[in-house]
């Protein structure tokens, strides 16, 4: 979570977390739908909104806040579902919603007698999660009705917790998988926490099984913000779809109690708005929010490395990482590089230091090559440092090139397998695949084609490194 301080007004609140928006569609970082309105013909213009929801949804909110929310955005249908168009122009820094804290659904929404028979390990996505049930069991007798029937379906949902086994093979190759597999196991750790509140109150939620879990759990993972409640769905706001390259999001202003969003360019009226959900990679966006684009800046992958106990000083090697270990770092993608897993991201070939490759990981290749004199070099360094190994490059210039050409051979590796995991995925324009199947299969192709051109920008940046310390 960020804080960005304004000249002359209070503090306001940026969230950039995993928590967030728009589910369920495709979309190019590039791509910047534009719908055709016409100012001489209204009849034209309103062919493109969402009549049902425009009329009906935007009016009862307002009401509920007693505020205006929006008098720039109408609610408008695209391919991938629902979305914010500009139906007035719209200038860069203009605000283009306000949605106060009092229509929004966070944790606290829930009865205190309901609150009280949860356990610390309940987070507040499940809590969130339980609300939306709840009001889903009422029906249009709840408050929140106008809302929850506009949520998206269990069939629009596809963040890979909802894939088949057949489908998520198509990733087995990327972390991804193993990830799909633990948030699988989390919902359902999380799903037995509740449990005590669900029984206790069958007439709020009879027959809540794993499966209405997963889905209301996966509705806020998808959709909401983190807060100072915790995580909160705000309606209205959930409709803005993604831009990896825009630098608009979503504010909270505390003092104000309310979210906002600044437009951070021109809108004519028909565009459509979009905001940023962050610095996600397609790994990330697949998990949380189901959806993939097609070329991801911000696409990572991961490689690991072991030390095998046949390694000569293989206990000597073992105790100097373990002692001077780095730290688990996690990114905005909420994944860690480790001892032994290491997340590399896009390196430019014109990089000298090959930023995109941890530091953390190169230290480990050298440890993984030294003997015994070098492994003792590396200790004082490291002690001289704070603790940080091979901060420089070994002294031993063909060490140097045997620990990089170490890590070039892991990732060759995994290069190989990638291609051949992409190719096992065949056209994705298939007529004979359902739709449902074939979005997810171009999504696995856009995820496993982005990790594998980190790992040849990878690839290629230490083949030149090598090439450079052997002419030298």
């Amino acid at each position: 979570m960020r804080t960005l301080v304004l000249v002359g007004s209070a503090n306001f609140t940026y969230t950039w977390c995993p928590l967030a928006r728009r589910p369920f569609f495709t979309l190019s970082v590039r791509h910047r739908p534009k719908l055709k309105f016409s100012t001489s013909s209204d009849k034209a213009c309103r062919s493109y909104i969402d009549e049902e929801c425009d009329e009906d949804f935007l009016p009862w909110l307002e009401q509920k806040a007693c505020t205006k929310i929006s008098s720039t955005l109408s609610i408008g249908k695209s391919a991938h579902g629902r979305a914010l168009y500009a139906s007035k122009p719209i200038q860069a820094g203009d605000c283009i919603l306000r949605v106060p804290y009092s229509v929004q659904l966070a944790p606290d929404n829930l009865p205190p007698e309901i609150c009280s028979l949860f356990g610390d390990e309940v987070s507040s996505v499940s809590k969130v999660a339980l609300l939306l049930l709840h009001e889903q069991k009422m029906g249009q007798k709840s408050e929140w009705a106008p809302y929850i029937r506009r949520l998206p379906q269990p069939f629009e949902m596809h963040n890979t917790i909802f894939w088949s086994d057949d489908e998520l093979e198509m990733i087995r190759q990327s972390v991804i998988y193993q990830e799909t597999i633990k948030q699988r196991n989390h919902i359902e750790k999380q799903f037995m926490a509740i449990k005590p509140a669900t029984d206790q109150f069958p007439q709020c939620f009879e027959d809540v099984s794993l499966k209405d879990f997963a889905y209301a759990h996966a509705l806020v993972t998808s959709r909401a913000w983190e807060s100072s409640r915790g995580v909160s769905m705000i309606p209205f706001a959930d409709f803005l779809n993604h831009d990896g390259t825009s630098e608009a999001c979503l504010m909270s202003h505390e003092g104000k109690q309310l979210s906002e969003v600044i437009a951070e360019r021109d809108y004519s009226p028909g565009d459509q708005v979009l905001i940023s959900y962050g610095k996600f990679s397609n790994s990330s966006l697949v998990l949380d929010f189901g959806f993939t684009v097609p070329y991801n800046i911000y696409d990572q992958a991961q490689v690991e490395l072991n030390i095998p106990q046949h390694y000569h000083l293989f206990q000597m090697k073992l105790e100097l990482l373990q002692r001077f270990k780095a730290p688990a770092i996690k990114d905005v993608n909420e994944f860690s590089s480790s001892e032994k897993l290491f997340t590399i991201k896009e390196v430019k070939f014109a990089s000298k230091k090959g930023r995109g490759i941890p530091q953390s990981f190169r230290a480990f290749a050298c440890v993984l090559c030294s003997n015994a004199q070098e492994l003792s070099d590396l200790e004082s360094e490291a002690a001289q440092s704070h603790g940080r190994l091979a901060r420089s490059p070994l002294k031993n210039k063909s060490r140097e090139i045997e620990a990089h050409e170490l890590i070039h051979s892991k990732i060759t590796e995994q290069i190989n397998e990638y291609d051949a995991c992409i190719k096992s995925l065949g056209p994705s324009t298939s007529q004979n695949l359902v739709r449902k199947h074939a979005l997810r299969r171009q999504m696995a192709h856009d995820l496993l084609s982005g990790e594998l051109r980190v790992l040849k920008s990878a690839s290629a940046w230490l083949k030149k490194y090598c090439a450079t310390l052997l002419e030298g």
